[in-house]
């Protein structure tokens, strides 16, 4: 596994804490991996939106994103859980929320790698016209 592919799955592990430790304390859920059914439903489209994310490989942390991909109501859900989560991640699983934290330091030029390979790709087929 890559650099990058180890870096989506982190996130797909830090993402999956910060629901969990929401829904356990606002929806009583006991289990390690227990989740309500909304959250797991808020899980699983969050792991969708990783998986189809337009800067694959080099996806920036979704806060920093230009392209927000989340449906209105999902986001807003989303927000409230990582406004929740984030601050107690520290407590409960601070490797992840170190990690996150560093990769949102370079997300700056995640998305300029991103316009460039675009820019590159609209020059070549430009050129095969």
């Amino acid at each position: 596994m890559g650099k990058e592919e180890r870096r989506i799955a982190r996130e797909k592990g830090t993402i999956t804490e910060m629901i969990g430790l929401y829904c356990h304390d606002h929806h009583a859920t006991k289990g390690k991996r227990e989740l309500c059914e909304d959250c797991q439903n808020l899980l699983t489209y969050a792991f969708a939106r990783i998986d189809h994310c337009v800067f694959l490989p080099g996806k920036p942390t979704c806060k920093n994103c230009t392209i927000h991909c989340y449906a209105p109501a999902k986001k807003d859900k989303i927000k409230e859980v990582m406004r929740y989560a984030g601050p107690r991640m520290m407590l409960h699983k601070p490797v992840l929320a170190v990690g996150h934290l560093l990769d949102g330091k370079k997300d700056e030029q995640r998305i300029q790698d991103y316009l460039d390979r675009k820019a590159k790709k609209a020059k070549k087929s430009g050129e095969q016209k």
